[in-house]
């Protein structure tokens, strides 16, 4: 047990590597003796702890994907146990919504995702990876809606698990706009996420504010 906690961060350092690289260039130009010359991790322990250079990739990939959902699911969280009473909840809440969607970084992770979730498609290995991984997310992000639930910020006629999945299906989706040669503008859209949030909460009241 000592042994394998020790190759933890070890092995984690090797995926960090393929991560910051696939960032930047196709899967196929991932090498893992550049990797291990990188990380200064032995050749034959990565083939020893993942089994395949495909594995490593997908060990990354899988990491990448949760990573690009944590941070929002943590701010989300922060607002929802936080705040003071409602009007506090839409303050932090306004400019948050906004933010899950705007920018040339969340453009390319948008894209991340889709290029993720799309090499899944003939993976089995990477589509049970970012499965439970997806699995755990929405979990974590029905638990923030519930807290908000429970507070009186936001209905509690449709579930949590629903408010969850709609929130990342809005994020995710938005892919199909990034690709148009006519994308909406971003104003236009920030409009539009905070209207369809607004008649989330509790009561209407919290609409005027």
């Amino acid at each position: 047990m000592a042994k394998q906690s020790r190759s933890i961060p070890v092995m984690r350092a090797v995926v960090d590597e393929v991560a910051a690289r696939l960032w930047a260039v196709d899967e196929s130009l991932i090498r893992i003796p550049d990797i291990c010359d990188a990380t200064g991790v032995n050749y034959g322990s990565v083939y020893h702890h993942f089994g395949s250079r495909e594995h490593v990739i997908d060990a990354a990939y899988d990491q990448m994907f949760s990573d690009l959902v944590q941070r929002d699911i943590d701010d989300l969280a922060l607002a929802s146990r936080e705040s003071l009473d409602m009007g506090e909840f839409l303050e932090r809440l306004r400019p948050l919504i906004a933010m899950l969607s705007a920018g040339p970084d969340r453009q390319r992770g948008r894209a991340m995702r889709a290029r993720i979730v799309a090499a899944a498609l003939t993976r089995p290995e990477l589509t049970r990876l970012i499965g439970a991984t997806e699995s755990r997310l929405t979990a974590e992000l029905s638990l923030v809606v519930t807290v908000g639930q429970d507070r009186g910020f936001l209905r509690k006629d449709v579930s949590a698990r629903s408010l969850a999945v709609l929130l990342q299906a809005i994020i995710f989706g938005r892919i199909l706009d990034d690709v148009t040669d006519s994308p909406i503008e971003q104003g236009d859209w920030d409009f539009t996420i905070a209207t369809l949030f607004m008649s989330l909460v509790s009561n209407s009241e919290a609409l005027d504010r």
